[in-house]
């Protein structure tokens, strides 16, 4: 079986949905299509029908999340003993070569990628060109509006 990776944060994210589904939204539907089939004629019952469509995507995102925590492979940054390179779960200070901006990513698993929390998937193109790389280096990124070059002015394993 294929593992996945993803940082212990994820992991608790994709608990905490999974608790929340089960122990809240679960219920609440199977209460809603109880009420609703009191309602007498199912066929033409909207909430009857909305309702099960509910329990639908709630099952199937109950099945999705359990998968996702069965194949994962938890990676702790702080345990991480990489020695200054970038690796999955580092998060890196950047600046771009042009223009000086300075930028901060954390690299996490594909499920957790959140640019606005600046979290960026190990497979997205800025972080394949960083990861193996260190402090002082200098990365060129292809990007939809031409290739960037960044120096990686810190790795840290937060």
């Amino acid at each position: 079986m294929k593992r996945t990776p993803i940082t212990l944060r994820g992991a608790e994210a994709l608990r905490a949905e999974l608790r929340q589904l089960k122990t809240e939204a679960r219920p609440n539907v199977i209460k809603a299509i109880a009420e609703a089939r009191a309602h007498g004629d199912l066929s033409e019952n909207a909430e009857y029908h909305a309702a099960r469509e509910q329990q639908g995507f709630i099952e199937g995102r109950i099945m999705e999340i359990e998968g996702k925590l069965g194949s994962a492979e938890i990676i702790d940054p702080t345990q991480l003993a990489a020695s200054g390179k970038v690796v999955f779960g580092a998060t890196v200070d950047l600046e771009e070569e042009e223009s000086g901006a300075r930028t901060t990513y954390q690299i996490v698993g594909e499920d957790e990628a959140d640019i606005k929390a600046m979290r960026i998937s190990v497979t997205s193109p800025i972080a394949r060109a960083l990861v193996g790389k260190e402090a002082g280096d200098v990365v060129d990124v292809a990007a939809p509006g031409g290739t960037r070059s960044y120096e990686i002015v810190a790795v840290r394993y937060v």
